[in-house]
């Protein structure tokens, strides 16, 4: 048997034999394969030949090389060492050849050159290609003053642009001022050396904005010439416009443009040559001018244009050829015409070609004593030269060797001896380049190992084929040999096929093909064998199908499944419903070989598949379910069609063949097609596919085949009520096996380590193949790197991994099928990236604007795209709270992690805590994982607003003050300043009056309130606040208590304030609300506008948000048309009282916030009705028994002291009191002002401080409570002295105080309501 001699792959893990075939040889230097196997140096990557660098970035060149022993690396510039260990800005990565030459605050001119890497180790030297590095550039436009155009009608014109010379080419492009391009058309189109051509122009081409930019991608710049100005004139405007031209422009033309013939704009002349060369883009290019404008026409004179490799750009004035081969040289003629004539234009087409290769030299792994050959062929035109060089010398300059003869494109080694290796170059050139090709020759000598893991198991199913591996390596290759248990003879022939790479193929394993197979591997050095062991598997069929099933509705049908299988498997039944899942219903029972459904209904109808599954095979079988209503009288029956009969085979071809058949009954239902279904009898023995589908009219069809496939055919009819059974299969039919017509699908690359790249695919099936002997070619080359493809078959498998790449870098990947007839058509390209290792930066310049107490936006430089080494997947931000500002926290810290996605530089932390210190650091993240963080960035929240208090309690509710704790915030969120209490009462039909407002310190946890109404419910407010403004808010209620038993006893001592009630405290009413968060607008806006009103004033309440601003309330009479009265508010408070209103009167109302430079914002306007006048709801005392018996008291007192007057008055004479009294009535026995029920105006504690002061002399105390003993008649009270003094008649010394007149007027225009001792107080 003839076998190869070469390294060949027979799928993963990668296993490599050495052989006598002269092919490309790469010896993989894996440790755990082949341990101290030696090798010379090989080139891995290298910099493309032609370099041109950034220079704003680091000169990056590459040399990578692989052997054993590790290679040493040296480089050369401008054909001399070059000796970095003097230039501090140079530096070699280790284990690498690659050179970093670090240009900051250096110029990148003095590293421009031509570099050459040398790689060496014991066994050889190899050189990279001549890398020629140049700085990229992006020069200015030349400075130069554009005159305005001026332009008749329908004339041609040529804007130029003339970009400077860069390096690179610029991209050129045209724009207008806004940056939008210019639009073309057959009219106005741009030619490839970037001017602006105008076949003829019209009036809507005038704009003074013609602008020709230049884009130079190395530097990512664009650059700009001057605006070109055109002005375009019919005749009618060229007799007005013309003189004020004249001076400073360019006038195209002094005669009208009438139509005219085509002629070339470019190129110039009858003829024109272009040279090309083999393998580049050949663009021609032909514009012409005429009116009307003209059409564009190519074709080649000597034969027709390559179709797919043509096309016509630039509305047809480009004629583009890709891919340009030595075919493709002649003559192109183009042909620009219009109505009134035509013209045309020879391009003559030189193809040169720079040398390519025909046969580049591979690696060669020779035995001792072995005989091989190093061919180098090469082509181009003209014909290149070939020079050969061992180990970097010329090889005319080498040691002589005898083994060794140079033939011109080849040499020959016979009989050669170990240390004979060495790495040969072959250089091949011509005027238009070189091509530079290293190629080893390594001398090895190994005995044989098994690679293939021991006492393997191989389990396969009968008649399908068998793959017994033997992977071995060895030098000179070892010979391989299989035999069966105990049997001394080798297998070899029928049954059995020993393939190149060891392995043992058993076409059709049958049950006596098992048992145990020992491998064994032997050359001149020494021998190794392994033993694996065989089981040939019964399938697994169903050998009783559900069968096709028409129930009533509600009624219950049973699926039966029988399975067929290897005794030692154990198979898995499962049931789908129309490829899903069974509904997770309790109708639904699967049985051990049945599916049971109970009580049908119509969403049960549908395809129902059993499927049989081993770990090797499976098997399925599928049946229709038909759900029908029950029927009360007899009706037509329908069912499924008969299977179809007499199935023939006719005009039979490579691929195609004609069917007939019999159609079978239709049980009262048309048929409405036939599904042709198909079985291959080689790869998929008893598995039934669908092939095609015609009309119920018809009954043939033209099937079209594929190769190398063994044909059965059946057909299966369908009608309205469903399938029939399938009929009969037909005779059998083999197609001739042929290339294959189709490449593997779903190509991938992506690597799972940092060094490799791992290439996917899926596999081709059985049909697919089209032949025996399917493999897979797969390719693989650097992204935009001029080396030339890698290339490796493997076995049927569906990956293969590349090592030793570097990290993640992208690569063009192909994967082409072939088999043992040809190879696929040419795949297509697919781009994958090697394996990602985590980012090696950590973003930089971190910075934190804080925007308020609990926002943050965090800015960051992002990293290189270099550094980032894999997808770049977004940026991780950690943060964690240290604790306040003023105290750290020792308890364990939680990070917090906000993910960015993208490429984004900044993101906002919401969420956070305010008056507190925080730190974070950023990083970068890709597919990997992870890279190092940035430095810990430090931040601190500002203060702001407090949550609302812990609790508020009311404490000790008396007849007219409580007290009232508070729990401090839970978060203080800063500093607090103080809280602000407010309160306001509720009246009986629970509308609220005048609002007081208190602030109290922020080291206060109770407050007593005095002076309050009995009987009356309050409501209370209370929030903290800091610097930043107030808290939330939390609210109590409670009602002061109302107790006759208390009016009588005295309820404040004088020296120790309030005393202990004896009676239980009137319990609170707690209505803490929660605390709803909200997104506040962006300021200044308001939010709920609310009113109150009731007879003669309103109480209004807003939110607001935003900055600092004075607010005033405007209202008015609704549906009137005077103006808006304004109210101003006092400080910020959010709440005003309007007095003075009209009751029952519907008024508009509207708060409105003005700063100093900004516009008033106003709120929304509201609507609100004031009460109607209403009779006092306070409670009459006048109907009150005590009351009543405390007047007759006072009457019969006055009685008395007037009847004792009046003696004494007879006695002594006139008696001067009375006198007085009659001049100077006592406000306080006037008649009782009826109170409206209503409450008064709202004032301050202050005010109601002032009001309530006690008369000059008195003795009430300042909680204006009056004590009884204090209520006794006493006319020293009405005296200006602390000791009234009477004369000798009786009559008063001083006279009454205007101080005090005054005082008790104001005491009696207080809006309280009276309580029982200031009606005593009043009748005194």
């Amino acid at each position: 048997m003839l076998r190869k001699r070469c390294l060949t792959p027979a799928g993963p893990p990668l296993i490599l034999l050495v052989c006598h075939v002269i092919t490309a040889l790469d010896v993989p230097l894996d440790p755990k394969i082949l341990e101290g196997l030696q090798q010379p140096p090989t080139l891995t990557h290298q910099s493309p030949k032609d370099y041109i660098v950034d220079p704003r970035e680091n000169i990056v060149i590459q040399c990578e090389a692989k052997g054993k022993p590790t290679p040493s690396f040296s480089w050369t510039r401008n054909g001399t060492h070059f000796d970095i260990e003097k230039d501090a800005r140079v530096t070699m990565k280790p284990n690498s050849g690659t050179l970093v030459i670090d240009i900051t605050g250096g110029k990148v001119e003095n590293y421009e050159g031509v570099y050459q890497c040398t790689v060496r180790n014991e066994h050889g030297t190899a050189v990279s290609n001549n890398i020629i590095i140049r700085q990229s550039r992006s020069p200015l436009w030349s400075k130069e003053r554009v005159d305005p155009i001026l332009i008749q009608e329908g004339n041609s014109l040529i804007l130029e642009c003339r970009p400077p010379a860069g390096l690179p080419p610029p991209i050129i492009f045209w724009m207008d001022n806004y940056f939008q391009r210019l639009t073309q058309s057959e009219r106005v189109s741009q030619g490839l050396n970037g001017d602006l051509y105008f076949s003829n122009v019209k009036t809507e081409d005038t704009r003074n904005d013609y602008i020709c930019y230049a884009r130079f991608n190395h530097t990512q710049t664009i650059q700009q010439k001057q605006p070109i100005s055109v002005k375009v004139l019919s005749m009618d405007a060229i007799n007005e416009t013309i003189a004020a031209f004249l001076n400073d422009t360019e006038f195209y033309s002094d005669s009208p443009a009438g139509e005219r013939r085509p002629t070339f704009m470019i190129p110039k002349g009858q003829t024109s040559n272009k040279l090309v060369l083999r393998g580049h883009v050949l663009k021609l290019e032909c514009i012409a001018e005429g009116l009307p404008t003209p059409e564009i026409q190519w074709r080649k004179e000597s034969g027709e244009l390559p179709s797919k490799r043509t096309f016509h750009e630039n509305f047809q004035k480009t004629l583009k050829i890709i891919d340009v081969t030595e075919a493709d040289a002649g003559l192109y003629r183009c042909v620009a015409k219009n109505s009134l004539g035509s013209i045309h234009h020879i391009i003559n087409v030189t193809i040169m070609a720079s040398p390519y290769w025909i046969t580049e030299p591979k690696n060669l792994v020779l035995a001792p004593k072995e005989t091989g050959v190093l061919i180098c062929r090469a082509n181009g035109i003209p014909d290149p030269s070939i020079t050969w060089l061992m180990n970097g010398i010329p090889i005319e300059n080498s040691p002589k060797d005898l083994s060794r003869k140079v033939d011109r494109d080849s040499i020959i080694f016979s009989d050669v001896q170990t240390g004979s290796s060495a790495v040969y170059q072959c250089n091949v050139s011509n005027e238009f380049g070189y091509l530079l090709a290293n190629a080893f020759l390594n001398v090895l000598a190994e005995p044989p190992r098994i690679l293939t893991p021991a006492n393997q198991m191989y389990q396969v199913i009968t008649n399908s084929r068998a793959l017994l591996d033997c992977a071995s390596f060895g030098s000179p290759i070892p010979k391989i040999n299989w035999f069966k248990d105990d049997q001394t003879s080798i297998l070899d022939g029928d049954p059995y096929v020993i393939h190149d790479n060891g392995t043992l193929e058993i076409h059709v394993a049958q049950k006596d093909n098992n048992g145990k197979y020992t491998c064994i591997a032997m050359n001149d050095l020494g021998k190794a064998e392994n033993r694996v062991q065989l089981e040939v598997k019964d399938p697994t069929r169903i050998i009783k199908q559900p069968e096709y099933r028409v129930v009533q509705f509600a009624g219950k049908v049973i699926f039966e499944c029988k399975v067929k299988h290897d005794p030692t498997f154990t198979p898995t039944i499962m049931w789908l419903k129309n490829n899903e899942e069974l509904p997770d219903n309790e109708r639904f029972i699967v049985g051990e070989d049945s599916l049971t459904i109970g009580e049908v209904t119509e969403i049960d109808e549908g395809t129902y598949t059993c499927i049989a599954n081993t770990s090797l095979d499976k098997d399925s079988a599928s049946v229709e379910l038909t759900v029908y209503a029950a029927t009360p009288t007899p009706a037509i029956i329908y069912d499924r069609p008969d299977p179809s009969t007499d199935l023939e085979l006719t005009d039979e071809r490579e691929r195609s063949i004609h069917l007939t058949w019999t159609p079978g009954f239709d049980h009262n239902s048309i048929i409405e097609k036939y599904i042709v279904e198909y079985e291959d009898g080689l790869h998929e023995p008893g598995v039934w596919h669908y092939l095609t589908e015609v009309p119920g009219t018809k009954s043939n069809a033209h099937l079209e085949l594929s190769p190398h496939v063994l044909y059965s055919f059946r057909v299966v009819s369908m009608n309205e009520v469903g399938r029939s059974q399938p009929s009969s299969p037909s005779r059998q039919y083999q197609t001739a096996p042929a290339a294959p017509d189709e490449n593997p699908s779903k190509v991938e690359g992506a690597g799972n380590e940092p060094d490799n790249l791992v290439i996917t695919w899926e596999t081709l099936t059985g049909i697919q193949s089209n032949g025996p002997g399917l493999q897979y070619k797969v390719h693989w080359k650097q992204k935009d790197v001029d080396d030339d493809w890698t290339s490796v078959t493997v076995a049927n498998v569906s990956k293969y991994i590349v090592s030793g790449t570097q990290t993640f870098v992208p690569y063009e990947i192909k994967v082409q099928a072939l088999n043992d007839l040809g190879i696929a058509p040419e795949p297509s390209t697919v781009v994958g990236y090697s394996g990602e290792d985590l980012p090696m930066a950590a973003p930089g310049n971190v910075r934190v604007r804080v925007e308020n107490s609990t926002l943050a936006e965090v800015h960051w430089e992002p990293v290189s795209l270099k550094s980032v080494r894999g997808h770049q997947k977004g940026y991780k931000i950690y943060y964690w709270k240290e604790g306040s500002v003023f105290k750290q926290s020792r308890r364990h810290v939680e990070k917090k992690i906000l993910t960015f996605s993208g490429d984004k530089t900044h993101g906002k932390l919401p969420g956070l805590d305010p008056f507190s210190l925080y730190k974070l650091n950023v990083r970068v993240f890709n597919g990997k994982g992870e890279g190092p963080p940035s430095p810990d960035e430090q931040f601190e929240t500002p203060e702001g607003v407090p949550s609302a208090p812990a609790f508020l309690k009311i404490l000790n509710p008396m007849l007219d003050f409580l007290t009232l704790e508070w729990g401090a915030p839970s978060h203080h969120n800063g500093l607090l300043t103080g809280y602000t209490l407010k309160y306001q009462p509720i009246n009986s039909t629970h509308e609220l009056g005048p609002l007081v407002k208190i602030i109290i310190p922020a080291n206060e946890t109770n407050w007593t309130l005095k002076n309050l109404n009995y009987s009356t419910r309050y409501k209370f407010y209370l929030h903290a606040q800091t610097s930043k403004g107030p808290g939330n808010i939390i609210t109590e209620e409670a009602v002061t208590i109302m107790d006759e038993a208390r009016i009588n006893r005295p309820a404040v001592d004088a020296d120790k304030g309030y005393s202990e009630p004896s009676l239980a405290t009137f319990p609170p009413m707690h209505t803490l609300r929660p605390t709803f968060h909200k997104v506040r607008p962006v300021g200044p806006v308001f939010g709920n506008i609310n009113t109150t009103a009731s007879e003669d004033f309103a109480n209004i309440s807003w939110e607001y948000w935003g900055p600092d601003m004075s607010f005033y309330i405007e209202y008015m009479v609704e549906d009137s048309k005077e103006d808006w009265k304004k109210e101003f508010v006092n400080g910020t408070q959010s709440f005003f009282v309007i007095k003075g209103l009209m009751p029952g009167t519907t008024y508009k109302v509207r708060v409105v916030a003005k700063g100093h430079s900004d516009h008033p914002v106003q709120s929304t306007e509201e609507v609100f009705k004031t009460d109607p006048a209403m009779a006092s709801r306070q409670v009459d005392i006048a109907t009150q028994g005590w009351f009543i018996g405390l007047m007759c008291a006072i009457a019969l007192l006055i009685l008395v002291l007037l009847i004792f007057c009046f003696v004494k008055r007879n006695k002594g004479g006139k008696y001067p009191v009375k006198e007085k009294e009659d001049a100077h009535p006592d406000p306080e026995i006037q008649p009782m002002k009826d109170d409206d029920g209503t409450f008064g105006e709202y004032r301050s504690l202050e005010s109601d401080t002032e009001d309530h002061k006690p008369l000059k002399g008195s003795r009430t105390p300042s909680n204006r409570t009056v004590k009884k003993e204090d209520s006794d008649d006493s006319l020293v009270d009405y005296g200006d002295g602390g000791d009234g003094q009477f004369n000798e008649d009786g009559s008063f010394i001083g006279q009454y105080s205007g101080k005090k007149e005054k005082e008790t007027a104001e005491g009696n225009e207080s809006s309280e309501a009276p309580s029982p001792v200031n009606a005593m107080n009043s009748f005194v």
